[in-house]
């Protein structure tokens, strides 16, 4: 057993829940189903993926974030919910993947990469909140809402 390799990866995995838990927090912290704990673990379980798949003799590093990729996208899918017309849990769904992404990158090496990708997506979760931002928002989705989602006339029963 190689014991600095072993604490080499044990801080990718401290670092990886910690940037997941991180970007969580924002989500807890204005009362979101999923927080810290959610996104600390996909993050870390995305970064421990890629530890093993890195620790392998001959295997294939890209057939393993493509897994995570698309596991951590069905883990998505679970959350997105349609209710009375509109559409749920999209942005929750984008950023537990985008998560993925920053587990993965830690799991690989690549901290910069992980440390800027976290920050943007605690950033776009928080600009949400910047005063001024629902009133643009509103702006622009008022007019989308009314093309893409049918009045209860529209629906099929």
């Amino acid at each position: 057993m190689d014991w600095e390799l072993e604490i080499v990866f044990a801080v990718r995995a401290v670092l990886a829940a910690g940037l997941g838990g991180f970007i969580g927090w924002e989500r807890e912290w204005h009362g979101r189903e999923a927080g810290i704990r959610t996104y600390a673990s996909v993050a870390l379980g995305a970064c421990v993926f890629a530890l093993i798949s890195s620790h392998i003799p001959g295997a294939d590093q890209s057939r393993m974030a493509a897994n995570i990729v698309t596991g951590v996208g069905f883990l998505g899918g679970g959350i997105i919910l349609r209710e009375k017309g509109r559409t749920l849990g999209l942005t929750t769904a984008a950023t537990v993947w985008a998560t993925a992404a920053v587990g993965t990158a830690i799991g690989f090496g690549m901290y910069l990469l992980a440390v800027l990708t976290a920050a943007i997506i605690f950033g776009v979760l928080a600009s949400h909140h910047i005063p001024g931002w629902r009133k643009l928002s509103k702006t622009r989705c008022e007019h989308a809402d009314t093309e893409s989602i049918p009045t209860e006339n529209e629906q099929v029963q």
